[in-house]
């Protein structure tokens, strides 16, 4: 097997564990307001995953396989890179905590470019517009849902209650299928930009806007088959730890979660899905009342992550140091 061919292997695997990792995302609000049961709500999250194909450019893929000079990339700093990053997501996932799958696979590329090449090899103007959007993500996410959540109270203030709760059940698929397209349109295009940036290296392709349509379709249907997987450790963190939720809040944190990553991708901008929900989750809850948020719960979350992108990268700089001493 060569380098090439594993190194696009390891990356489906990547994306395939970033489907089960961040299924939570999609699901837990749909799952912890019961308008689907658990298994039809993995079926529906995937299916939408899938379909992200046909609604995205590649504008997401472009930017995280430029975050590093080019002639500092190889083979062997891509595939530390991945390695990193799905050791990171593992343990992450097995103790429950949402990390940024988006903020691993970038930090553990950008920690084995540094340790091949340096510093001065992480492109700034890229990495810049993602540490931003650590804070901003779900920052924008609560504003928003918090906005719609006030907006639809005064619409349905003198609503029958049934009857609310009714067609909420229903808008919530709608929901969060937009919400699904959009985690598959942004996540599935960071493992298509690592595998543009092998190809690139390995001489296969010459401009990442000519990715051939094997890649894409092999990312989106990784991602939405582990999305099918669920990720169920991290759903109980999002659908229940952080507030509870009903239909109506449910639908008010995924229409904003959905508006921001059509958004970002629209600007090629890597933003995660896991920030932006978890930002949307809070904005709802707070509509009711401050202490409605488990403030100690959403202060681990923040540390996760700060901590995720330097994390992750030393992550890659030390798995590269290792393959490369068992490679002399």
């Amino acid at each position: 097997m060569t380098l090439f061919v594993l190194v696009v292997i390891l990356a489906l695997v990547f994306d395939f564990i970033n489907g089960f990792h961040d299924a939570a995302n999609s699901i837990a609000t749909i799952v912890s307001t019961k308008v689907l049961s658990p298994i039809t709500a993995v079926l529906w999250a995937a299916g939408f995953n899938f379909l992200a194909f046909w609604l995205f450019k590649l504008k997401v893929a472009d930017t995280v396989s430029k975050t590093v000079e080019t002639n500092a990339i190889t083979l062997n700093v891509i595939l530390c890179g991945i390695i990193a990053a799905i050791i990171w997501n593992l343990f992450t996932w097995w103790r429950g905590i949402p990390s940024s799958s988006s903020h691993t696979l970038i930090g553990g590329f950008a920690g084995a470019a540094i340790a091949h090449a340096g510093w001065d090899v992480v492109k700034m103007d890229k990495i810049s517009p993602v540490l931003y959007f650590i804070l901003l993500a779900p920052v924008i996410g609560m504003l928003v849902s918090y906005l719609i959540s006030i907006l639809m109270l005064h619409l349905f203030r003198r609503a029958n209650p049934y009857r609310v709760n009714k067609l909420f059940h229903a808008l919530q698929l709608a929901s969060s299928a937009a919400f699904s397209l959009g985690h598959g349109g942004n996540d599935a295009q960071k493992v298509m930009g690592i595998i543009g940036a092998a190809m690139l290296v390995n001489g296969t392709l010459t401009d990442i806007k000519e990715l051939p349509a094997w890649v894409e379709i092999a990312c989106y249907s990784s991602i939405a088959a582990g999305t099918l997987f669920g990720g169920w450790r991290i759903v109980k963190t999002m659908g229940s730890k952080i507030t509870k939720l009903t239909p109506f809040e449910g639908f008010a944190a995924e229409t904003a979660g959905a508006a921001m990553l059509f958004g970002t991708g629209a600007l090629g901008i890597p933003v995660s899905t896991t920030h932006t929900i978890t930002g949307s989750i809070i904005g709802v809850g707070i509509t009711k009342r401050i202490s409605a948020v488990r403030w100690g719960v959403t202060i681990d979350l923040i540390w996760a992550w700060v901590l995720t992108i330097p994390v992750s990268g030393a992550m890659g700089a030390i798995v590269y140091h290792v393959v490369n001493l068992f490679s002399r």
